[in-house]
């Protein structure tokens, strides 16, 4: 596929597979799976239906700002001497209210976990050392076969330095400064920046 064909991306097919996006929509969508990891990876791990795993939620929900009112959008209605009882392992709630108090708990968390970015730009800095970040090519099935590029890979490789920025321009809904940081990290592949301004996935080793 020649230069100009990826300066106007579409003129040759390459649109014609509706994953082959912008990378700054790429980037988008790894961020959020990664802050997603992190609400999961850094929650609790046992099971609701567990004594250990209903007492350590409602502990949550009980200590931390916000919890009533998660329980209350979840649906449980328990009066505070339940709610109590149940953190406490001396009463065990129906499935259907254990199912309440799971959902209450992840959204509580990843509404707190959602409101601190300055965690999650630590997550990705990883002290200076920076995220690894995966960029997988377009699919090219689509292209007029002149215009096919078959040197094209999955590169891999450390990105330093731009995270705070890309969590700010995520959480602000910043399009155009996502496509700036993009720029910023496909610059690194040199010659070969511009095969990948689309791509199909973008993946992030955090």
């Amino acid at each position: 596929m020649s230069t100009d064909g990826w300066k106007n991306f579409g003129r040759y097919g390459a649109d014609g597979d509706p994953g082959n996006v912008h990378g700054s929509i790429g980037l988008a969508r790894a961020l959020e799976d990664a802050l997603e990891r992190m609400i999961i990876e850094g929650g609790i791990k046992s099971p609701v239906s567990t004594r250990r795993g209903l007492g350590a939620r409602m502990r949550y929900l009980r200590t931390t700002k916000g919890g009533a009112q998660a329980l209350a959008d979840a649906g449980v209605t328990a009066t505070p001497a339940t709610q109590r009882a149940w953190a406490h392992g001396k009463q065990t709630p129906r499935p259907a209210t254990q199912e309440a108090i799971d959902t209450a708990y992840w959204n509580l968390r990843a509404a707190n976990v959602l409101n601190n970015s300055g965690a999650f730009k630590q997550h990705l800095n990883r002290g200076g050392r920076g995220s690894k970040i995966e960029i997988h090519p377009i699919n090219q099935a689509p292209v007029d076969e002149n215009r096919r590029r078959d040197n094209l890979r999955v590169r891999s490789f450390q990105v330093r330095y731009v995270w705070d920025d890309a969590v700010d321009a995520l959480t602000d809904g910043d399009g155009g400064r996502l496509e700036e940081i993009w720029d910023d990290i496909i610059s690194d592949l040199d010659s070969d920046y511009g095969a990948y301004q689309y791509v199909s996935h973008v993946g992030l080793g955090a």
